[in-house]
């Protein structure tokens, strides 16, 4: 039997990144269980999420500290939880340089774009706004630059003509829903392999034949 990996989630918002780690979770899609989600908003329904499938849930705020500190907070609770891969789904704040040193190759963040573009909180409306056809998701390793390190997986999507954000969003929210816990597995399954800027996905069962696919989507080698 393979040991799961324990998994931290950072997340600011609704948390719909999250329920999909989850539902894999639960249904045995991947070999991982979500032991601690923080959050820096108070009022976050991530953290009802958490409660609904009681997993330990946290609040950090970060008004009156440092970031230092707020951080220092964070890193406390994953150690206290045994967190072996830390995920940024939906987290709104910019973590330092330090505590990605420390969790470097043990952190991973999914952006709603295909990077290096369209990097920052907007990437479906700024994908709409520079008239791109074609936009999508990635996950990749978090290294000291925003929206900036090793790409793990990529899905591309379709941007129809009579687009706006929120249907462009909700397409993108789908595929997001696969590419991100896909990337856990493959974690889990330490097939993921950094060399400088790229990340080697090394052979193994591949979603594409095993799981869910949306026509017209495409999926990068490794899905």
């Amino acid at each position: 039997m393979v040991k799961k990996i324990r998994v931290g989630v950072l997340v600011s918002g609704q948390g719909t990144d999250l329920q999909s780690i989850i539902d894999a979770s639960e249904q045995g899609t991947i070999d991982a269980c979500v032991a601690a989600v923080i959050t820096d908003k108070k009022d976050a329904y991530a953290l009802q999420r958490a409660k609904q499938h009681t997993i330990p849930a946290f609040f950090v705020d970060g008004k009156g500290k440092t970031k230092n500190d707020q951080e220092n907070e964070i890193d406390d609770i994953l150690k206290k939880q045994k967190v072996d891969l830390v995920v940024g789904a939906g987290y709104m704040r910019l973590l330092s340089v330090e505590f990605v040193k420390k969790w470097k190759g043990k952190l991973i963040n999914i952006h709603p774009a295909l990077l290096p573009s369209f990097k920052g909180t907007n990437g479906q409306s700024d994908a709409l706004s520079y008239g791109v056809k074609i936009t999508g998701c990635t996950t990749h390793f978090m290294d000291e630059e925003m929206d900036h390190g090793p790409i793990i997986l990529q899905a591309a999507v379709q941007v129809l003509q009579n687009d706006d954000r929120n249907t462009l969003a909700k397409r993108i929210l789908d595929v997001e829903h696969q590419i991100l816990p896909r990337t856990i597995q493959l974690f889990a399954e330490n097939r993921l392999k950094i060399d400088g800027r790229k990340v080697r996905i090394l052979p193994g069962v591949s979603w594409k034949d095993t799981q869910k696919v949306i026509p017209d989507v495409l999926y990068s080698e490794g899905y």
